[in-house]
């Protein structure tokens, strides 16, 4: 297999309330073909709602179904973000997702302050390469 710097994904909308896999190593489709082994840099989330939203990220294994809430047990980041405001996850080193594992994220009432998550509109853009 060939290394592809290639777009992970197209920019992905996430209405709130909800737990979305936006990833799946193995299954999502790239510009250069079906994802392989992958290495995600980086994810970049801005709030296009109207008030401010938590997003959490989360990595499942393999065959761990994506359902209801996101499942703490494999949240990785969790943040706060107003409304027009941009956030970059960024790994020090890429993670490596195999075959079936999931990139999931969700959209939800924040812990404190204004904003209860319903209407709420992130859009997600994953940075990273791929193995094809």
């Amino acid at each position: 297999m060939a290394l592809k710097k290639t777009r992970l994904s197209n920019i992905i909308n996430v209405t709130g309330i909800s737990t979305v896999g936006i990833f799946t190593a193995g299954v999502t489709q790239t510009a250069a073909g079906v994802a392989g082994t992958t290495y995600i840099k980086s994810l970049v989330m801005h709030n296009v709602g109207l008030a401010t939203c938590t997003t959490g990220l989360y990595v499942y294994p393999s065959g761990e179904a994506v359902s209801g809430a996101g499942n703490t047990y494999y949240r990785i980041g969790m943040i706060d973000l107003p409304s027009n405001n941009t956030f970059f996850f960024e790994f020090n080193y890429p993670l490596v997702l195999d075959n079936g594992d999931k990139l999931v994220v969700d959209v939800v009432r924040p812990a404190f302050g204004a904003g209860i998550g319903i209407g709420s509109m992130v859009n997600f853009q994953i940075i990273g390469d791929t193995d094809i």
